[in-house]
């Protein structure tokens, strides 16, 4: 019986050692692999930062921020995201600031054309609200015979303006009112009264919100321009002429 016992304990033990001798001792068997994964992801890294740096270098703002943010996102915890996360939100800024400057310019339109006559210089802008269908364009005119004007283009859409009226308007949170009326040929349009004020309030202004009230049911709409991007260069002289 006491054979058994000793054979049974030696047993034991050699399967102890057997299993102590598998293990590996604190995870270190495993230290050197995550340190070549963590060297082979900063030298990925690295590559990438080499382009930021060359777009850096000639001025690309746009891809600039895309490549600095596919570094910080997939390569978070290298040097590579350190120098990034230290140039890149004055960068992003800038790009911001210049996209949005691109973009209300964008929504300008000017042009120069015969016009029953004449020659009419334009500048115009569509509301960005509403939009589609249901836009209403705020135009400027330059007429060599007609003179300058300022006007609303419903594009089929009349206003109610019976005689004279005043459109609620507001110029970047400012509460303003514009002297306009309906013209006798019955275009669907709505003229302001005193265009060069308008004009040089507009130039000032970022954002411009006029309520006014629409034939079909007589229903009200907040007319909305994001104004900020005219250019007065732009908008050519065709000529003085006489305003009728």
């Amino acid at each position: 019986m006491k054979s058994f016992s000793y054979r049974s304990t030696l047993a034991l033990l050699g399967a102890a050692w057997l299993l102590a001798a598998c293990s590996p001792q604190g995870g270190q068997s495993n230290a050197p692999a995550a340190a070549n994964a963590q060297q082979a992801v900063n030298a990925e890294a690295a590559d990438k930062l080499n382009t930021y740096r060359e777009l850096l270098r000639i001025k690309n703002d746009e891809m600039v921020v895309s490549m600095g943010h596919d570094i910080l996102d997939h390569y978070p915890n290298t040097p590579a995201a350190t120098e990034v996360a230290q140039s890149l939100p004055a960068i992003e800024a800038r790009y911001k600031t210049f996209s949005e400057k691109n973009r209300l310019a964008a929504l300008w339109l000017y042009q120069v054309s015969p016009m029953e006559g004449g020659t009419q210089s334009t500048a115009t802008i569509d509301s960005s609200q509403p939009s589609g269908d249901g836009r209403v364009r705020l135009v400027l005119r330059r007429h060599t015979q007609w003179g300058q004007n300022a006007f609303l283009y419903g594009e089929g859409h009349g206003f109610v303006c019976r005689a004279n009226c005043t459109i609620a308007t507001t110029v970047d949170g400012k509460s303003v009112g514009i002297k306009a009326f309906a013209p006798t040929t019955g275009e669907p349009a709505l003229m302001i009264r005193d265009d060069k004020a308008f004009i040089a309030m507009l130039q000032k202004a970022k954002r411009i919100t006029m309520n006014v009230t629409l034939v079909d049911g007589e229903k009200k709409e907040a007319l909305v321009y994001e104004v900020g991007g005219f250019d007065p260069s732009k908008w050519v002289s065709v000529g003085k002429g006489k305003k009728k």
